[in-house]
This record gives C-alpha cells, sequence and structure tokens, in this order.
C-alpha cells in the first residue's frame, strides 16, 4: 500500500517481472500448527528483497532531480544549530581514505545508514547530545534458502508457520518458518530460531526441519530441489531504536530513517513497512508548512508513534521467549493476556483474524486487540472446536 502510494504503478511493474501477487487463501498462516481462517482481503507480494529494491532505486534513480554519487559520508557540517551538509571521502581504488576529501552541501541530511549508524556520535564529536539508545536482546538466528518451483502447491503463494500459546511459544517444540513464491520461479524458505535453536548452514538439517514443520514446507522439502544446494544462516543479537523526538535539542536540517531509526526482530517482516511508514511521516511533516532546513521535531514525533508500535508488537512476541529478560514496556501483562486470547480466536474467527493481521501488517495500531468489543469476540472463540 505505501509502496503504492509513493511509486504508482509498481506493483503490477513487481508482478509483470515475475513476482507473485496472493490473496484470499493463497496466503495460509499456522498457528501451533493449525491452519487460520483465510482473510480475503489480504493481499501480499511475493519478491526478494535485493528484487524490491532494484526496482525502487531504478525509479528513485530515474527522477529528474535524482543525482547519485558514491562515496563514504564521514561527518556531518554544522554551523550553529544548522546542518549544513555532509564530509566525506571519495572511493580510490576500491579503498576509502582515511580522512575526509569532499563536501556536499545541503538543506537536509537524512540518515539512512541502517542500524550501525554513527550519526549519534557525530553528534556527539559536535558537542550535541546524542539519542537515547533502547536495545532489547532476543540473540535470534535464522536461514533462508531457495527451491525450484513447480505445481506441487496450486493454490498456494504464501504459508507461514509460528508458535503459539498452545506451545508456550517455544519454537523447539513448534517449528517456526515460512515460505513464499518469488521471481525466478523459486520458492523462498526462511526457518528460525532462538540461542541454542538456531539453525545452521547444513543443508540436511535446513530439510529435516522443514519437514518437523507445516504441510506446504513439508511438500517443498520432499518434491523440490534445492537450488544450489546453499543455505544462508543470519543472526540478528537485538532489537534497537533511537529516541531523537526525546532530545532537549537537535540541529535543524537533520532526520533519520529506516533502521537507522529503528531495527526491529526481522522475524515479524516489518522493517520495510516501518521504512514506507516514515517516509510517510516525513510527508505529514512538510505539508504541515515545515521545511527540510528547518528543524524536524515534527518528523520525528511521527516517526516515534510507528516506531513505538512495530516496538510494541515485536518486543511483546520476544518477551514470550523465556531467555529474552526485558525490558518490560508499561502494561506488558495486559498486552501479554490481550496478545494470546487473540492469536488463539484468530485462528477460528475471522474478524478476529482480520483484525489481528491488521496489526501485524501495521494497518493498524497494537492497542486496537485490547478492544473491549474484540475481546469479547475473541472470548466466544474460545467455544468453536479446532477443525
Amino acid at each position: 500500500m505505501q509502496l503504492e502510494r509513493w511509486f504508482p504503478g509498481i506493483v503490477k511493474e513487481l508482478i509483470a517481472d515475475g513476482a507473485q501477487l496472493g490473496t484470499g487463501t493463497a496466503i495460509q498462516f499456522y498457528v501451533d500448527n493449525i491452519l487460520k481462517v483465510p482473510v480475503p482481503d489480504t493481499e501480499m507480494i511475493g519478491a526478494t528483497r535485493p528484487f524490491i529494491e532494484a526496482h525502487l532505486r531504478s525509479r528513485v534513480a530515474a527522477l529528474p532531480n535524482v543525482e547519485l554519487r558514491t562515496a563514504q559520508a564521514r561527518d556531518l557540517i554544522i554551523s550553529g544549530d544548522q546542518v549544513r551538509g555532509v564530509r566525506f571521502s571519495s572511493a580510490s581504488d576500491g579503498r576509502h581514505s582515511a580522512t575526509p576529501d569532499g563536501e556536499l552541501a545541503a538543506d537536509l541530511v537524512v540518515d539512512a545508514m541502517g542500524r550501525s549508524s554513527r550519526l549519534s556520535s557525530w553528534l556527539e564529536h559536535h558537542g550535541w547530545e546524542q539519542p537515547p539508545l533502547h536495545r532489547l536482546r532476543v540473540d535470534l538466528g535464522y536461514a533462508t534458502a531457495f527451491f525450484q518451483r513447480g505445481d506441487e502447491l496450486p493454490g498456494t503463494q504464501m504459508a507461514q508457520a509460528t508458535p503459539g500459546p498452545a506451545s508456550s511459544y517455544r519454537p523447539a517444540i513448534t517449528e517456526p518458518g515460512a515460505l513464499t513464491a518469488v521471481e525466478g520461479n523459486r520458492w523462498s524458505v526462511v526457518l528460525a530460531g532462538y540461542t541454542d535453536y538456531r539453525p545452521s548452514r547444513d543443508p540436511e538439517q535446513f530439510l529435516t526441519r522443514m519437514r518437523r514443520c507445516v504441510p506446504p514446507l513439508q511438500e517443498v522439502a520432499n518434491q523440490c530441489a534445492m537450488v544450489d544446494n546453499e543455505v544462508k544462516t543470519y543472526h540478528f543479537r537485538e532489537s534497537i531504536k533511537r529516541d531523537f523526538a526525546s532530545l532537549g535539542r537537535l540541529p535543524r536540517g537533520l532526520m533519520a530513517i529506516g533502521d537507522a531509526l529503528a531495527s526491529v526482530n526481522p522475524i515479524y517482516g516489518q522493517g520495510l513497512t516501518l521504512a514506507t511508514l516514515q517516509a510517510s511521516c516525513l510527508s505529514a511533516h512538510l505539508q504541515t508548512g515545515g521545511r527540510p532546513q528547518d528543524s524536524m521535531w515534527g518528523y520525528f514525533r511521527r516517526a516515534r508513534a510507528v516506531v513505538d508500535a512495530a516496538w510494541q508488537l515485536s518486543s511483546t512476541a520476544d518477551l514470550a521467549q523465556p531467555h529474552v529478560t526485558g525490558p518490560y514496556p508499561p502494561g506488558y501483562r495486559l498486552l501479554r493476556w490481550a496478545g494470546d486470547k487473540v492469536m488463539v480466536a484468530s485462528i477460528f474467527d475471522p474478524v478476529v483474524n482480520q483484525a489481528f493481521m491488521d496489526v501485524l501488517h501495521m494497518k493498524a495500531h497494537p492497542r486496537t486487540l485490547t478492544n473491549p468489543r474484540l475481546l469479547k469476540r475473541a472470548a466466544r472463540a474460545f467455544a468453536i472446536p479446532a477443525a
């Protein structure tokens, strides 16, 4: 929805180049190995991240007022309370010089350097306060592999399995995983686990864990060839967020976006959505009359609202793991209780499942899951026997 807002026609373009569009029953979510009722209005694009990013980059680069320069940012240029640009080092023989050798003037400097951003240290170097950094150690490991896709799963575009209340959210009890039909006639499969249950690079172990998962992943493991017999692994140690909105003072003409602002547990698939919502926050700020060279307080306050929503959802789920010990957010017990009830009810009740998926896909705030009417409906759903 957000990509189509900023790049009209991008969805059709992605599909024309090989991305897969899934709707209704083609999108399957399992909780504790039970298939949830479908949400008819749900639409999901199946594509790899490099595929999506290449199309977005092409769209942006084609804009007449966009110029791309390859260099390494080294520092901010600050005059008084105004950021005036960046100092950078140019690439030379594949390496960067030790000291800045150029300057680029700017009305607005955007930190999109990712979770390893050095902006905080640059601000401190110039006498400004660093934004508070919040951390939640999750110690997640996940692995991905591609499989050749045929007609083994007709009518399936995406299947995701997650542990729920019945398994106490333990991956070792209910195997978490997901598969998605992507470009190139492939299945993209991801498996995940925490601490000692993180998946390895061993293809045989990967297949064994797929066969412990839900039927669609079992089918692909048994019927499809793994591309290049290759498994890639990733380790995500902690979720982080930088709270610029709480600073007492901040130089004008400076903002941060994407993982430089917040990086939450990737297993929930919210990173790209969060970045596009932050872009919308910037648009809303500018539409109120703010200029790029002015204070970005309006942007940071709006961005904090969407960041905190994603943080609340992911941290509440992460804190269900026994090795994640806090800090616990305000109202955690109520959120956890309501989340458990709604998750179980969402397996059988389409209305509850719609509300749950709207929160998961960041179309609604997590607080909607504590709405008394929704909780009352969730309570009634417990009387429905599993099929």
